[in-house]
C-alpha cells in the first residue's frame, strides 16, 4: 500500500520531463515485398524513445512517433538502414 502511494506521488513528475512526442514520415522506397513493412517497423521500435511506428508498404513510407530527448530523425534513419532500407525524411 506504501508504494502504491509512493508511485503515485512520485510518477507525475518524473513523467512531465518526458520531451513532447514528435512525429516524423521517413520515405522508404526500397520496400519490394510483403516482409519489407515488419522488418522495418521492428528496427524503429528497437530506437530508444520511439513512441509507435507505422509503415505504408503502398505509399513506402513509415510515420514515427519519438520522444525527441531519446531519439532523433537521424537515429530513424540509421534503424532503417541497418537492416537493409535506406531511409530519408518526407519533405
Amino acid at each position: 500500500m506504501r508504494l502504491t502511494i509512493l508511485l503515485a506521488l512520485a510518477l507525475p513528475p518524473l513523467l512531465s520531463f518526458a520531451g513532447t512526442p514528435r512525429t516524423v514520415m521517413l520515405d522508404v522506397r526500397s520496400m519490394d515485398c510483403a516482409v519489407c513493412p515488419i522488418t522495418i517497423r521492428k528496427a524503429l521500435e528497437r530506437v530508444p524513445g520511439v513512441n509507435e511506428a507505422k509503415v505504408d508498404f503502398d505509399r513506402k513510407t513509415a510515420t514515427v512517433t519519438y520522444d525527441p530527448e531519446r531519439a532523433t530523425p537521424d537515429a530513424l534513419i540509421q534503424a532503417t538502414t541497418q537492416v537493409g532500407y535506406p531511409s530519408t525524411l518526407h519533405p
